[in-house]
């Protein structure tokens, strides 16, 4: 057996070893490149909905603003006096209507909503369907 392994002679070539590294070199490049799109692509979609989130607190924003410029306004200040605090203007007269004594208000009904009955076999076919 020993004289088996001494006779065979594998040919060592400089050319195939360079190739066989440049492989495995190239293998790992390709891996490298492989794991860098890969967080290429979680951070591309990271980014999209940090955009998103951004655009959203914009204009937020710009209804805030604008929200704030009409409060800060005299316009605001005059329908607010008009309209809630029960102010006149210069030549006119408040009036406010009263309820007489003695008067009841109008009940608010709320309808009662009612019960549709359901066949079992309405049942049983809603549960195998998935209805």
């Amino acid at each position: 057996m020993k004289k088996f392994i001494k006779n065979v002679k594998l040919p060592v070539d400089a050319k195939k070893i360079g190739f066989i590294i440049a492989a495995v070199i190239l293998f790992f490049l390709v891996m490298d490149l492989n794991s860098r799109l890969n967080e290429l692509s979680r951070l591309s979609e990271q980014q999209d909905k940090a955009l998103t989130v951004v655009a959203v607190l914009q204009s937020t924003l710009q209804v805030l603003d604008t929200q704030v410029a009409y409060a800060t306004s005299e316009g605001a200040v005059e329908d607010w006096a008009y309209n809630e605090g029960h102010m006149v203007r210069p030549g006119e007269k408040l009036i406010i209507p009263l309820v007489p004594p003695g008067a009841t208000a109008a009940p608010i009904l709320a309808p009662t909503p009612t019960v549709v009955p359901v066949e079992n076999w309405e049942v049983w076919m809603a549960l195998i369907l998935g209805k």
